[in-house]
């Protein structure tokens, strides 16, 4: 799961360093769209976690007839939901783009990407349904192989139609979000393939399980959407921010936004592939094995992310000259790189215990928890150094805040465990 997070994430910087290739205003045109980009994906994560979680638990309580209705209602439903939410973005993107500081020449950049970027959305969104049904059956090789087929798929097809090939001049900055309609597309067509296959839908009985379903469901997703919903709301206030700084600092930021998605690849495949385990001890009941997954997860993260960190910390001017050719654009782009990948470590512990308590029933406290690490800590101390310090400053500030949020995250955890109720038996014995 891992491999196929890396590939997903690996093509999608890829992206914005060919597009980078194009200009500092394309790739800052690109950034813009960031922060809608991941609206989309919170919302469509936030009902994958509940259908996940709801459909492991069923699984672990050995009621496979309800876990088939709940496959076939989120394929349906998710579709639904993504595709009138990306109609809403592209009649609403003026506005919302001049709101978040874009220009008139931005703009005009952004309205030949948009349409094709949100259809890309739309079909990553059924294809993001797809694998975490397979994820909820306990198959996450499936999704990880996906992943990487559409991710090289996308990256044959991105210097071909950015670029052009022969007397072709190609598509420019739209060619990167047309690649990943293609490749998203393949890659719906594989998974289509092989859901048909298995016996894990179900066609009747539907809109009553809706009807029993919807209150667990909207108590699990309603929580987990509104935390998946913070970081694009953070993602646009910190765009504007930057904004202000200049165009080259919009697009280093949009560099350094993609890193981290990258850098978090471990976090992120956790994320997918932990609550589906979770889900089934807290069917089972079975807190000593929940103690035991949390506690690994916590110290892999911590590890891998410091290390991760340091290193590219070290090797920040050549990853940044990998990745720009513009000298403003890469001088910045590296600073950002020492002071924030550093603090994923911190970040990535957050991360871990807002999923986990989607998974083992205190959504309300995982959405609470994700608020603080935005809202609480990282925006303002963001916002703060920016306005004392210039990018230094911002840089500064948002990896304090990061640290800070993972301190409390681990705090709150501990707390929450150490209730009788939630401790192995051996140690309440």
């Amino acid at each position: 799961m891992a491999i196929g997070v890396l590939a997903l994430l690996g093509f999608q910087l890829v992206d914005s360093a060919f597009i980078a290739r194009l200009g500092t205003s394309q790739l800052a045109a690109q950034s813009f769209t960031f922060p809608l980009s991941f609206l989309i994906i919170g919302v469509q994560v936030g009902m994958g976690i509940a259908i996940a979680a709801l459909i492991s638990r069923s699984l672990g309580a050995g009621e496979a007839a309800r876990a088939r209705r709940l496959g076939s209602l989120v394929l349906l439903l998710g579709a639904v939901v993504i595709g009138l939410l990306s109609l809403a973005l592209w009649a609403l993107q003026a506005p919302i783009f001049a709101s978040l500081g874009a220009d008139a020449s931005a703009l005009e950049l952004i309205r030949g990407y948009w349409a094709p970027q949100l259809l890309a959305a739309w079909l990553g969104a059924a294809l993001y349904f797809g694998y975490s049904l397979f994820r909820a059956h306990g198959n996450t090789r499936l999704p990880g192989t996906m992943m990487v087929v559409t991710s090289l798929v996308n990256l044959v097809l991105d210097p071909l139609l950015i670029f052009g090939v022969g007397s072709w001049e190609g598509l420019g900055l739209p060619g990167a979000a047309w690649a990943t309609v293609i490749a998203f597309g393949v890659g719906l067509a594989v998974l289509g393939w092989r859901i048909g296959e298995t016996d894990w839908l179900a066609r009747e009985g539907l809109l009553e399980e809706l009807r029993t379903s919807a209150r667990p469901f909207a108590g699990i997703a309603g929580p987990a959407m509104v935390s998946q919903l913070m970081p694009p709301l953070a993602a646009m206030l910190a765009i504007a921010v930057v904004a202000s700084l200049g165009e080259a600092q919009v697009a280093a930021w949009g560099l350094a936004s993609r890193l981290e998605t990258l850098s978090l690849m471990v976090v992120l495949a956790m994320t997918m592939s932990l609550p589906p385990w979770l889900g089934r001890c807290y069917g089972a009941g079975d807190w000593a094995q929940i103690h035991r997954l949390m506690r690994l997860a916590l110290r892999v993260i911590v590890a891998w992310q410091l290390l991760l960190g340091l290193v590219m910390a070290a090797a920040a001017p050549w990853m940044a000259l990998a990745l720009s050719g513009n000298p403003e654009v890469r001088d910045d782009l590296a600073l950002l790189i020492r002071f924030l990948l550093p603090s994923y470590a911190a970040l990535g512990v957050c991360m871990i215990v807002v999923s986990a308590g989607n998974a083992l029933g205190w959504p309300l406290r995982a959405m609470l928890m994700s608020g603080a690490r935005l809202f609480i800590f990282y925006l303002p101390c963001l916002a703060l150094g920016a306005w004392l310090g210039g990018l230094l400053g911002l840089a500064v500030g948002a990896a304090i805040g990061n640290l800070m949020a993972g301190l409390a995250a681990w705090g709150v955890l501990r707390r929450i465990l150490a209730s009788p109720r939630r401790r192995p038996l051996e140690e309440v014995a």
